[in-house]
């Protein structure tokens, strides 16, 4: 990429995102917003300052749109127009903690009584049903194509692989793969 382009890119997008920035500065979720961005920044390696990490992400990590969108309420509906969201990411959870990290996120469906803090959740994940919403504590890492229903808890510190069906409460640092949803590591130490 030139550094022509780049440099018009930018200045397109400080336009374009210019009104989230001002609605991140004003809101009283900044706080979590900010632990937010850190985070994504975190996970892609890039030392920006907060303002120039939030224009960032909003330009280039579609996911972290929706992320956002949630946490400013419905005044996003107005932000949408100019950096619209990833239709098939539903976020319907009452309250998820600080450092929410979505990879990628396309045909995922979050719908849990809460989540915790710095959760990772990847693309084509179903969490939540008609049968009951799950808790996610904190530190939970869930794989692509995970399926966690019911009224059940993940325990801190535990990553679900990818394509397991989870149907029952999940200890503590643990390991669940899709074998049979069996719990293959249990250990006392965190898993950060």
């Amino acid at each position: 990429m030139s550094k022509f382009f780049k440099i018009n890119k930018f200045i397109f997008d400080f336009f374009r995102c210019s009104p989230h920035l001002l609605i991140f500065c004003l809101h009283r979720n900044k706080s979590i917003i900010k632990a937010d961005i850190r985070r994504w920044l975190r996970v892609f390696d890039k030392k920006y300052s907060i303002p120039v990490g939030l224009i960032y992400l909003l330009s280039f990590h579609t996911a972290f749109r929706n992320v956002f969108y949630y946490r400013i309420g419905s005044i996003h509906y107005v932000l949408n127009i100019f950096c619209p969201k990833i239709a098939s990411l539903m976020i319907q959870t009452e309250s998820i903690g600080e450092g929410l990290f979505i990879w990628w996120g396309f045909s995922t469906v979050i719908g849990a009584k809460s989540i915790g803090k710095n959760c990772m959740i990847n693309q084509q994940v179903t969490i939540g049903n008609n049968s009951g919403l799950p808790t996610i504590m904190d530190n939970v890492r869930i794989q692509a194509g995970a399926i966690i229903v019911g009224d059940i808890t993940i325990g801190n510190n535990t990553m679900i692989g990818a394509n397991t069906t989870v149907l029952k409460n999940i200890p503590d640092n643990c390991t669940v793969f899709p074998e049979s949803s069996r719990i293959i590591k249990w250990s006392s130490k965190s898993n950060k």
